[in-house]
């Protein structure tokens, strides 16, 4: 297993529409399992292919307290989620040190493969439910800070400009 460099918004790379998994091969259990890695290395609870610059519908979650479950979902597709919604504060492994409150429904239902390929339906509640749909958005070419206002979205995206320049400066 490798840890994989994770994409930084603003990258336009973020916005890149994920295309369906063609086959759960040995390609893509090795990539399952550098996802996982890079996950966790990070401190994070999901992360799309999207954010390690595969554009491929695949997502990892572990929101676990030991960090020690993983969730594999491969071609994921929302069939149902809740009229009821809720606020959260989201983070995100593209977007470093900010939080803000995205709403969201408050339960989901997703049909997906596992990483041996094998169909699987999920009903997902509160935080696993919000990482689905975070994760889900990264597929579609969203990042979180897109529901947030656009004066706090010009904000962060001068923030993480900063960031960068300064770190490839030192």
């Amino acid at each position: 297993m490798a840890l994989l460099p994770i994409l930084r918004y603003p990258d336009p790379r973020l916005h890149t529409v994920a295309k369906p998994v063609a086959a759960v091969d040995a390609r893509i259990q090795r990539l399952i399992g550098d996802m996982l890695e890079t996950m966790h290395d990070a401190t994070g609870i999901g992360l799309a292919a999207t954010q390690v610059d595969v554009h491929e519908r695949l997502v990892v979650i572990d929101v676990s307290e030991d960090h020690n479950d993983p969730i594999v979902l491969i071609n994921p597709e929302i069939v149902w989620a809740s009229d009821e919604k809720q606020v959260t504060d989201e983070g995100c492994l593209s977007v470093p040190g900010i939080y803000d409150g995205v709403e969201r429904a408050q339960a989901v239902k997703v049909k997906a493969l596992d990483g041996q390929g094998k169909e699987r339906i999920i009903d997902a509640h509160g935080l696993l439910a919000v990482c689905i749909q975070h994760e889900m958005d990264h597929l579609l070419g969203k990042v979180f800070v897109e529901y947030l206002s656009p004066l706090k979205r010009n904000r962060i995206k001068t923030k993480m400009l900063k960031e960068r320049r300064q770190a490839e400066r030192a």
